[in-house]
């Protein structure tokens, strides 16, 4: 099964994909409850984009060149997680790495990305949507506008469940964010190997998630 990328980027990037991925709200809950007003959301966003999801990106665009290359994926796994300290983080990324490995399974059975996931036990989920990149024909510009997007638009759904405001300023964060994104693609997309993927930190956003779980008020689980 191979649709055309563009149609295949716009499937990957719906957060209605049965992965897991709703209970996800890319860090917003816990900077909220670490503190975060409101107003400093775009904020927020733009220092993901520097930060966590360049990791991201970068593993995800690596990971897709090792699936066409019949690479194993093993490496770019343990590049990623020397990347992301938190065991919170990881945790989280793994649980719907879980869900992409069985959308993957599913769609491209046969495929050398669902042979590569099946070796691993627990793929992140950057490892995994770049494994199905491959598969869905994408190039790196795209699997990195794919996980970029996927961020940031989370984000903005997260938003509207913990916070009272108007859904067109949600929408207004996630169109700001484009040039951002577009610079990150620029960055990343032509990247072919796991020492390749930058390592930004963002020991705040760390903390906030660590605090995360032993909270009594969650709507999500990262």
């Amino acid at each position: 099964m191979l649709p055309q990328p563009e149609f295949a980027s716009l499937l990957l990037a719906d957060g209605r994909l049965p992965v897991g991925a709703h209970t996800q709200s890319s860090g917003l809950e816990p900077a909220l409850l670490g503190g975060l007003e409101q107003p400093d959301i775009p904020a927020l966003i733009a220092t993901r984009l520097r930060t966590v999801v360049v990791v991201d990106t970068a593993t995800a665009v690596v990971a897709r060149h090792r699936t066409l290359a019949a690479l194993p994926l093993d490496e770019v796994q343990l590049a990623w997680a020397a990347r992301t300290p938190s065991e919170i983080v990881r945790g989280a990324s793994v649980a719907v790495g879980r869900g992409q490995r069985r959308l993957a399974q599913r769609l491209w059975p046969d495929s050398a990305t669902s042979s590569a996931l099946a070796r691993m036990p627990a793929p992140a989920r950057p490892v995994a949507v770049g494994a199905m990149a491959a598969a869905a024909g994408l190039d790196g510009a795209r699997t990195a506008r794919l996980v970029a997007y996927d961020d940031v638009q989370s984000l903005c759904a997260a938003a509207l469940k913990l916070c009272p405001l108007d859904p067109i300023e949600a929408t207004e964060w996630l169109l700001r964010s484009g040039p951002a994104v577009e610079e990150l693609v620029a960055t990343v997309a032509h990247l072919t190997e796991p020492d390749d993927i930058p390592a930004p930190s963002a020991p705040l956003l760390e903390h906030w998630q660590h605090a995360h779980p032993t909270h009594p008020r969650r709507l999500f689980s990262a």
